[in-house]
């Protein structure tokens, strides 16, 4: 009998570790965040949700990697804000209802020590440390008033809204990368830098003089870009763009006056008459605007639907010609008979013969 009970209480055990161990297995599958049907719903701490700041920077992350760039070419345009697309960037000049321009919103940034500004190098931008510009220098450059605050490290200037020069900066110059990537065979077009240009009366008067004042990444300025709505059309007032959707698809109208090239030349050097220059610049866009379509291979159908283009206008400018000649060549005139001579009554009775008269 005690035999009996003895295995019967080391059985009895055995079940109990057993259990033990899947209780504890399914405790830790569960707080490794396996999500059981009819358990708790409840999300670990480690699936927290994503910040605002952790959203900025994967949409500053979004660009082309390099081992997908197949292709690439960086042009430089010139953003005139006289044009009515790039009037977004100018107005209004004042602060309005919360909202600032571009070049407002960059200069408080940038005295404040917010922005990292780099030196303004003529095609040969290097955005390191060695080319970083002070923001009291580039105020002290461009006559510039301000006052500082703080001392040591946390040194930063303050310039007043009257006194950032907004009505001076009237184009700015961007960096655009066009990138072909190859996982998605689509070209894509992403702005990599912007500068703004003053444009100051010369001393013996004439045409505005342009100083390009520094360059400033955009992944720096896209965090500011990102809280900052404007508006871009005069029909609906609406604030639903941000700067950053502004620049990201592409509402300005720029001026391509560089392309990246060995020798560092710009358009004009390269293209002195005016008119050559206009080519060359629409060439340019052309290829960037229709590279992607050169990498497809048509269908069938869109053969088809191109030739019956095709022969619809072939047809059209057929009857065009056809109705357009002259109703004179149109076809050869009628012969137009002779009339017939009336029969005389002489000839209409018997005839004698003359061969057997005497």
């Amino acid at each position: 009998m005690n035999v009996m009970t003895s295995i019967y209480r080391y059985a009895l055990a055995l079940c109990m570790v057993a259990a033990a161990g899947a209780l504890s297995a399914q405790n830790a599958s569960t707080s490794s965040g396996v999500r059981r049907v009819g358990g708790d719903d409840k999300r670990p701490a480690s699936q927290a949700q994503v910040s605002d700041r952790m959203q900025m920077r994967q949409a500053a992350d979004s660009r082309v990697p390099d081992d997908d760039a197949q292709w690439m070419k960086v042009v430089y345009r010139s953003l005139d804000l006289a044009k009515v697309p790039n009037a977004s960037l100018y107005y209004p000049q004042e602060v309005v209802d919360g909202q600032e321009n571009l070049f407002r919103i960059i200069m408080n940034r940038f005295a404040s020590g917010e922005l990292t500004a780099y030196e303004y190098l003529d095609g040969r931008e290097m955005f390191t440390e060695q080319y970083r510009v002070n923001p009291v220098d580039v105020l002290e450059r461009f006559h510039v008033p301000y006052t500082e605050a703080g001392s040591g490290a946390r040194r930063r200037y303050v310039v007043e809204e009257s006194d950032v020069p907004c009505n001076e900066v009237l184009s700015y110059y961007i960096i655009e990368r066009w990138e072909l990537d190859r996982s998605t065979t689509r070209m894509t077009t992403t702005v990599q830098a912007l500068c703004p240009v003053l444009h100051r009366a010369g001393d013996f008067g004439g045409e505005d003089v342009r100083y390009p004042m520094f360059w400033i990444k955009m992944d720096d300025l896209r965090p500011y870009l990102l809280s900052t709505t404007t508006f871009v059309d005069d029909d609906n007032n609406a604030s639903r763009y941000t700067y950053d959707d502004f620049f990201a698809l592409s509402l300005y109208d720029g001026e391509i006056y560089k392309t990246r090239n060995l020798r560092n030349l710009s358009m004009m050097q390269m293209y002195p008459d005016p008119d050559d220059r206009r080519r060359a610049q629409d060439s340019i866009q052309h290829r960037l605007e229709t590279f992607d379509d050169m990498m497809w291979v048509p269908t069938r159908e869109e053969v088809q639907a191109r030739g019956g283009a095709e022969s619809a206008d072939s047809v059209a400018v057929g009857e065009y010609r056809k109705e357009a000649k002259p109703a004179s060549h149109s076809r050869k005139p009628a012969k137009v008979k002779a009339p017939k001579k009336p029969k005389s009554s002489a000839d209409s009775g018997a005839k004698r013969s003359v061969r057997r008269r005497r």
